[in-house]
């Protein structure tokens, strides 16, 4: 499958953005005010997967502050599952932020998003946190830092 990747810091054009909110509504259930709330986000940065012309996959983060940056959305359709996509935006999100002198990268996620936990956690992501949201739903709190190198070997 010959998936290409782009990177955006600001709000992509329309046939991009569109595809952005039919993914997102598709995963999430809605797409409320996404435009509307990227737009207030600083250091918006937009990773996108496409197949053809079509948006298969996204993650969406901003900045934090000048250390830290925060990975805020992100979804892959659910026809091209199992191939690494979501694993290949977290690695483009997380090349873009050593390159720009981010340390760390903080995110949150849900139990029902096990394959998203997952996949944190097996890149280098330790959990820092639990709480419960206003839905009254508990949300995990992860963080890596940026310095660490998934998959490096130590000696023994």
């Amino acid at each position: 499958m010959d998936v290409k990747y782009a990177q955006f810091t600001s709000i992509p054009e329309p046939e991009i953005l569109n595809g952005i909110l039919r993914l997102h509504k598709r995963v999430f259930g809605h797409s409320n005010h996404l435009i509307e709330r990227m737009e207030s986000k600083p250091g918006l940065l937009i990773i996108v997967a496409m197949h053809g012309e079509k948006v298969i996959g996204f993650k969406i983060g901003y900045k934090l502050d000048d250390e830290k940056f925060y990975s805020w959305l992100g979804g892959v359709d659910e026809k091209y599952r199992g191939n690494g996509i979501a694993a290949k935006l977290m690695e483009l999100q997380h090349h873009n932020l050593r390159e720009n002198g981010f340390s760390i990268v903080q995110t949150k996620t849900k139990n029902k998003w096990r394959n998203m936990l997952i996949l944190n956690i097996k890149s280098g992501f330790d959990v820092i946190g639990t709480y419960t949201d206003e839905r009254g739903e508990p949300k995990i709190i992860l963080q890596k830092k940026l310095s660490d190198l998934t998959g490096k070997i130590s000696k023994l």
